[in-house]
């Protein structure tokens, strides 16, 4: 299936880095920025334009430095995304926002809930990966064995990371619609495998082609951050975070979002074990979007 999905602008940094920004939705509507998973970029996905817009929201996105044609930024930090999003707040005039990162969007979600507590109405995190080592959390329980081989090359060396990105970079920087199910491998179980189909499974494999574009920095990188402090203190976040995890996620598994949601001060869990890592976004957006709504303090 071939679906044509927006282009992104382009607009600098104050450091002299470029970022792709995707916007859609009413201009004039209240924002939302939404942090992209890994390795993946922030496509404006069509039903869920729709479902922000039906609320009044304004959908803004940007790739993370070293995806797309965003510059890479090698060591950043979960916490160095807060400079960019507020660059791109910046850019399209918006003093405050609604924040919700899936998958490994998630703790960049985080970071900007954490260090930009003056900025961020809400956030949301969707199958989000909490921090390592994170106590009383065995990280890798639960995970596909691809998950279990990435993130112990990354904890291992650069080098193993580096031969894990050259292997698996052709595979899902070329994916297709009709490829991306069997490309997560023991990712996904038939919860999520049922939902990638149609305009979903084009948007999904769009993202990743999209974000291996140019090269594999991104998501190294992202990798490198997950087991690396993230610059933040999770116990200091003061605004409203939602927590959403499924407990058929391979992914992320269920016990992630479990730690996240004990641990978060502002968290309101949203826990459902028949759910999954994909499933879950399109089940659950207009769930998502209602309650960030609904807890804004402003």
């Amino acid at each position: 299936m071939t679906v044509a999905f927006a282009s992104p602008i382009q607009i600098a940094t104050p450091d002299g880095r470029s970022l792709d920004v995707y916007l859609a939705g009413p201009p004039d509507g209240d924002v939302l920025v939404f942090h992209s998973g890994t390795p993946s970029v922030p496509l404006p996905y069509p039903p869920m334009i729709d479902l922000m817009t039906e609320r009044g929201l304004r959908y803004v996105g940007f790739s993370r430095a070293g995806y797309g044609s965003s510059t890479r930024r090698p060591g950043r930090s979960i916490g160095a995304v807060v400079e960019d999003t507020t660059t791109v707040l910046d850019h399209v005039g918006a003093d405050d926002a609604f924040i919700v990162g899936w998958s490994g969007g998630g703790p960049h979600a985080l970071a900007c809930a954490a260090l930009l507590p003056d900025r961020v109405r809400a956030a949301a995190t969707i199958a989000g990966v909490a921090p390592y080592p994170a106590e009383g959390l065995d990280y890798l329980a639960g995970m596909g064995a691809e998950n279990v081989e990435e993130f112990t090359a990354a904890l291992t060396s650069d080098e193993a990371l580096l031969e894990f990105k050259e292997r698996n970079w052709p595979i899902f920087r070329d994916v297709t619609a009709d490829q991306v199910a069997a490309s997560f491998g023991d990712l996904i179980d038939h919860v999520d495998e049922s939902s990638l189909t149609g305009e979903f499974a084009a948007y999904v494999a769009a993202c990743s082609r999209e974000a291996l574009r140019e090269s594999y920095w991104g998501w190294f990188d992202d990798d490198k951050a997950f087991v690396a402090p993230w610059g933040f203190d999770l116990h200091s976040i003061l605004v409203p975070v939602h927590v959403w995890q499924g407990g058929h996620d391979r992914m992320v598994p269920f016990a992630h979002g479990e730690w996240c949601a004990a641990n978060i001060p502002t968290a309101i869990p949203h826990l459902d074990p028949e759910d999954g890592h994909l499933r879950i976004v399109v089940r659950e957006m207009g769930s998502i979007l209602d309650e960030l709504l609904e807890s804004s303090p402003r």
